[in-house]
């Protein structure tokens, strides 16, 4: 295991780059420069053949508690829109591979934004999940309204952001906010367990279709599925398709080209 002190690193299997938000004396607050090493270390497992899936995790009882309160304090409106904040979400939000969360315990404010990055969210049955920024006099500010919406719908991302009360992990697998809920302590495990199913598959195709899964909020269905047929074009001289295909018939296990 690795460290930068704010956020460990780990390779926990094949394939599987593990990032642990890693700042327990502040809840895991997501503070600028933490922020910004996720997105450094996001970068980094991007062109890293070796790294096909990424999972987040953060501690037993707070995944992440919002952003860092000191730094929300002196922060003003003269505040340029692109800072080194806003490129710190962009970067994570564009990390082509698949990237998965395990989720134990309180996930709020910029926590529940990061958490929103993530193909995949597995959560602990304790997990509560929020965004209670309006009660600091402000809105959220990565995510919270805008991704939240599209994830779980108007009405409940209005009860969601106007009251600041938070939903429990049942609630927010039935919404669509998360994949899957399991007991306490099995969150992270059962997290890797599907990392390592998805690090098994063609790393073009993963690529590809987190692609074209998340084409949904921009296009149109009939544009979407143009997309979606064009990459599913593309892939068909691909040295994946070929070796899938051939596995398949072999009753054997794949074994991929590597791809950064």
């Amino acid at each position: 295991m690795t460290s930068s002190a704010d956020l460990l690193s780990d390779r926990p299997g094949p394939g599987i780059l593990l990032l642990r938000l890693n700042r327990p004396e502040r809840r895991n607050a997501l503070a600028t420069p933490l922020l910004q090493a996720v997105a450094d270390a996001l970068d980094r497992a991007g062109g890293d053949p070796d790294v096909r899936v990424v999972v987040v995790t953060g501690g037993e009882r707070v995944f992440a508690a919002g952003a860092d309160i000191d730094e929300l304090a002196a922060s003003t409106s003269c505040d340029p829109i692109a800072s080194p904040r806003f490129d710190a979400w962009r970067r994570i939000r564009s990390f082509p591979k698949p990237l998965l969360a395990a989720v134990d315990g309180w996930c709020l404010g910029a926590g529940a934004e990061l958490m929103m990055c993530c193909d995949i969210v597995v959560a602990g049955v304790s997990a509560r999940f929020g965004q209670p920024e309006t009660n600091l006099g402000i809105i959220p500010g990565a995510g919270g309204t805008a991704t939240l919406t599209r994830l779980v719908g108007r009405a409940l991302a209005m009860r969601m952001v106007l009251t600041g009360e938070p939903i429990d992990a049942h609630e927010a697998c039935r919404s669509g906010l998360i994949s899957e809920v399991t007991a306490d302590g099995d969150t992270l495990a059962r997290t890797l367990d599907l990392a390592a199913l998805i690090a098994a598959r063609s790393p073009t195709a993963l690529r590809e279709a987190k692609a074209s899964i998340r084409d949904y909020s921009e296009l149109t269905e009939d544009e979407h599925l143009l997309h979606e047929r064009r990459r599913f074009v593309s892939l068909l001289d691909s040295s994946d398709k070929s070796e899938g295909i051939a596995a398949f018939r072999e009753k054997r296990p794949a074994v991929w080209a590597l791809e950064a």
